[in-house]
């Protein structure tokens, strides 16, 4: 049995968010949860915020809480908000200001 959370329209480019994702994929919730609470990136506290949501998620269908991993870590790109930056002489220059989904998975060992 698998738990699963998400964070979606996130505002956090997908390529940073996935270096958080990379970082717990596979490893036990509880080093999960230590390796982000000491990773001074911004994507670390939406991820972390994501893996505990799955892991209360697993605490309320009873399950063993010492046992769980991080099964799939996964960041998918979200929908790109398209904004214009003025420049000189009249010009305008786009902006995009990228979005990402955010999805996590836990499972018990054994």
């Amino acid at each position: 049995m698998a738990w699963t959370a998400r964070h979606r329209h996130a505002r956090i480019a997908e390529r940073k968010a996935r270096l958080m994702a990379d970082l717990i994929r596979g490893r036990p919730c509880d080093e999960a949860v230590a390796l982000l609470k000491f990773t001074h990136k911004r994507a670390s506290v939406l991820v972390d915020r994501v893996l505990k949501s799955a892991m209360a998620s697993a605490n309320e269908a009873e399950a063993a809480m010492n046992s769980l991993y991080v099964s799939e870590a996964r960041v998918d790109s979200g929908p790109i908000i398209k904004r214009f930056r003025p420049k000189d002489r009249g010009r305008a220059h786009p902006i995009q200001k990228r979005t990402s989904h955010i999805i996590i998975e836990v499972d018990e060992k054994g």
